[in-house]
């Protein structure tokens, strides 16, 4: 009866845990100043905290451990130690910094830098300067790791074209022609395919990476802009800024499978590990909304900071 009673108190106690360590989403605020994180259990928020004067691009290392955000006041990247919520560091990157992501291993770190027109990248843990790639893209937005670590794709604001950066020889070895003003970037979990939205052709492309070319353009709402891929690989969503939408692609047809209506001036997205929730940010709503990737429904909104950027879950 004890033993009962104590394997009872156990499982209950692991069922208690498994709720508290329900992921969380870190929303950068480019006018506060702000990261707000949002508990993916409750999509309530739960600590705002203060980084940076302008936090935009973000990335978060696979250990989540730590934050990686750019700063245009300061032409740096700002590292965050997430066991105390408090900014540890500042890495020069260059003039009016964007997007940055980090590679699978966790050991690069690649920042999208508009005003060099480069690519940087970064150790991981020390932030050591390992490269500054020039690319062909004006304005560069995105700068995303393959899978495998082996390429970096590259989007600008002013281009009809994605960059290929191979990142072992550290420099842009192609152009994959797409439609204008290429924005967000995502891979399928196995690297076979890459998904970029284009802003003014409000078109999603998917291109084949073994080829780094395109296998189809799939119509999008206007200001098509942020992407973000289901573990399973399965659905593609893509935000319509214009729009206020978010739409839904299937990947084995690469057809939109339904629309989904948010916050205005939706940007980019996360979606949770398990699949089944995508957080996106609302930049002129000052808000994150949350929806259903099974059911593709809008489960709710969520108040955030003054124009948030996008969105990374751990």
């Amino acid at each position: 009866m004890k033993l009962r009673t104590l394997g009872a108190a156990l499982l209950a106690a692991g069922l208690m845990a498994s709720l508290h360590a329900a992921p969380l989403a870190y929303v950068p605020n480019e006018k506060s100043g702000t990261v707000s994180i949002i508990d993916t259990a409750t999509d309530t928020v739960v600590k705002h905290i203060k980084t940076s004067e302008r936090p935009r691009g973000i990335a978060i290392a696979p250990d989540g451990s730590r934050l990686y955000l750019t700063n245009s006041p300061t032409e740096s990247l700002i590292v965050v130690d997430l066991a105390s919520d408090t900014p540890v560091a500042s890495w020069p990157v260059g003039d009016s910094p964007e997007g940055a992501s980090i590679s699978h291993d966790g050991t690069l770190v690649a920042v999208a830098v508009e005003d060099d027109n480069a690519v940087v990248l970064l150790d991981a843990a020390t932030g050591a300067r390992l490269a500054s790639i020039p690319v062909q893209g004006e304005n560069p937005e995105h700068a995303v790791f393959s899978p495998d670590g082996r390429w970096l794709y590259a989007s600008a604001e002013d281009a009809e074209q994605v960059d290929v950066i191979d990142v072992a020889l550290r420099k842009q070895v192609g152009q994959i022609p797409v439609g204008k003003r290429p924005r967000g970037i995502g891979f399928l979990p196995d690297g076979s395919r890459a998904y970029v939205a284009c802003e003014l052709a409000d078109t999603v492309y998917a291109i084949d990476v073994a080829s780094h070319s395109v296998i189809a353009a799939i119509p999008a709402g206007k200001f098509s802009n942020g992407i973000a891929i289901t573990p399973d690989g399965k659905r593609v969503f893509v935000s319509n800024g214009k729009d206020a939408t978010v739409m839904a692609i299937d990947t084995a047809s690469n057809t939109v499978i339904g629309t989904m209506a948010v916050g205005k001036r939706p940007w980019n997205m996360a979606i949770t590990p398990d699949g089944t929730k995508l957080y996106v940010a609302n930049g002129r709503s000052d808000s994150v909304s949350v929806i259903d990737t099974v059911g593709l429904k809008t489960l709710g909104e969520v108040s955030v900071g003054s124009f948030p950027w996008g969105v990374v879950i751990k």
